[in-house]
């Protein structure tokens, strides 16, 4: 992952081990005030609340500790950290970011469109070989993230 992604994960995880996990500790402690907890609504929603947040730490500290962080490659490179503009065979354009970390308009470099993007430069055609079919992209642009 690159350093940004670094610090961003870093960020979110200081952000749930800290403000987070103490909202949901007082929480917790709010509704074993009211009573009988096995017919507690609030005290399960805050519990389960609270096996969700310590499993997303469990995740960002695993992702953290096996991080490698990759120094920006060439512009003209595809490289993790990119944004690609693409074309299909049917002219589609899409735009992707080269990233491990995941979220909204990201691929994996693991993933079959990843690892065939990754090296390329601008105007090369690659071939995708996806489970549900082969098929191939043209590298418009590359932008760093």
């Amino acid at each position: 992952m690159t350093r940004e992604q670094h610090a961003q994960l870093v960020a979110e995880l200081a952000e749930l081990e800290g403000p987070k996990r103490a909202e949901i500790v007082e929480a917790i402690s709010v509704a074993r005030g009211h009573g009988d907890l096995s017919e507690n609504f609030e005290y399960h929603a805050a519990k389960n609340e609270q096996g969700l947040l310590e499993r997303r730490i469990t995740i960002l500290r695993a992702r953290l500790d096996d991080s490698v962080i990759v120094e920006d490659g060439a512009a003209d490179t595809v490289s993790v950290g990119s944004k690609v503009v693409l074309s299909d065979e049917t002219d589609a354009r899409m735009e992707i970011e080269l990233s491990s970390v995941g979220g909204s308009g990201t691929v994996s470099p693991s993933s079959p469109l990843g690892s065939a993007l990754l090296g390329r430069r601008t105007g090369e055609t690659v071939d995708v070989q996806a489970p549900s079919g082969a098929w191939k992209a043209t590298i418009l642009e590359i932008r760093r993230a």
